[in-house]
């Protein structure tokens, strides 16, 4: 594994952070803690090289070392690790690389009934808007869906998913425990509201 790209600006806030340490802190773990298959969410933190576990992959990540689980090292393969600061919020960004091809779409009976509402009920509605819905996983009883068109940063998007998918969701498919958003809304092109 050594096919993880750090921008020269994740480089310099990484180090800028050890160095704040004082040489207490020498390296950077990334560990997959959440998301789904199609949008894994990361975890990222600074510890001593007496942290790195026994089956860790340690990587160079310009100046420092990385060390990264088996598991979370496969999600990361091919993935850039960047610093981005914008207006509410700045911090590391991980954009895993492309899912391989053949990834596909979610199946069984839960992904069968899910996707039958979102293509009967809710992409017809959200249509006139240029949005479409897309089921992109199911873990158990738990749903990843993903927004696209003018669905994506649309600032009525989140209400639109609490309040009118969800809520047909969970009518039709009362097993579902959680409902989650893995859409990059700050990639969205053309939103039918703008914030």
């Amino acid at each position: 594994m050594s096919n993880l790209t750090f921008t020269d600006r994740a480089q310099e806030m990484v180090r800028a952070f050890l160095d704040q340490s004082e040489g207490e802190l020498h390296a950077l773990r990334i560990q997959v803690n959440g998301g789904s298959p199609v949008a894994p969410s990361f975890e990222l933190t600074l510890v001593t090289t007496e942290d790195q576990d026994p089956d860790d992959l340690s990587v160079d990540g310009g100046g420092f070392d990385i060390f990264l689980d088996p598991r979370s090292a496969e999600r990361l393969e091919g993935a850039t690790v960047d610093f981005v600061e914008r207006v509410n919020e700045s911090g590391f960004e991980i954009t895993p690389a492309a899912a391989p091809n053949g990834v596909s779409a979610p199946s069984g009976p839960l992904a069968d009934r899910v996707q039958g509402v979102l293509d009967q009920q809710v992409n017809p509605a959200i249509a006139s808007h240029g949005g479409r819905i897309d089921l992109v996983d199911v873990d158990g009883t738990e749903i990843f869906m993903e927004m696209s068109g003018g669905c994506q940063g649309c600032a009525m998007s989140r209400m639109t998913l609490r309040q009118g998918v969800e809520k047909m969701l969970r009518q039709a498919v009362p097993e579902i425990t959680a409902i989650h958003d893995v859409t990059d809304h700050s990639a969205g092109q053309n939103p039918y509201f703008s914030a």
